[in-house]
């Protein structure tokens, strides 16, 4: 699930749109999560990227809507699901292996709620769309993983033209 809802007024433009090395960020994504075996992808979110789409129950509410939203879009057969962010399209692989490889309902990085991994069996009855997305990961008992300094900028993402040239300069591809 890649979320692409919010309105990016700190960035000032549309962030799945928006080209890193030549691609969209919401296509980079996207083929990252293939690249790992995803089956199903979904952008969570009103825009239309050329996914199958969980529009946003709330929109602006915050991602926890986008979550709830994309798990229900995938069905009642997936048992894991990787959540993204689109604002963090310099992801890698290896970035998201520890998350992938977490037992139990999942696992997010210490003090940086995405990217998680969630089984929607932990997801709880009582979510509300406007929860903040670290009550969710909480109350999912997600494992919180440390994170290496070297990845941190990449997980954390970009809400700012400024993160963003920081990324850019630091991306191989």
């Amino acid at each position: 699930m890649i979320l692409t809802g919010g309105a990016s007024r700190r960035m000032g433009t549309d962030k799945a749109a928006q080209l890193w090395g030549g691609r969209r960020a919401v296509d980079r994504l996207a083929d990252l999560s293939r690249t790992l075996g995803a089956i199903s992808i979904v952008s969570a979110g009103d825009g239309d990227y050329g996914l199958p789409r969980a529009p946003d129950p709330a929109p602006q509410s915050g991602p926890v809507a986008g979550v709830l939203a994309g798990v229900a879009a995938l069905g009642p057969d997936i048992d894991r699901v990787l959540v993204l962010a689109v604002d963090a399209p310099t992801l890698r692989a290896s970035d998201l292996g520890p998350l992938l490889a977490a037992a139990g309902p999942g696992a997010n990085y210490e003090g940086l709620p995405l990217p998680m991994v969630l089984a929607p069996a932990a997801l709880p009855a009582e979510a509300e769309n406007d929860w903040p997305l670290r009550r969710l990961v909480e109350r999912a008992g997600l494992s919180q993983i440390p994170v290496g300094p070297e990845a941190q900028a990449r997980i954390r993402g970009a809400n700012t033209p400024e993160e963003r040239d920081h990324l850019l300069r630091d991306d191989p591809a």
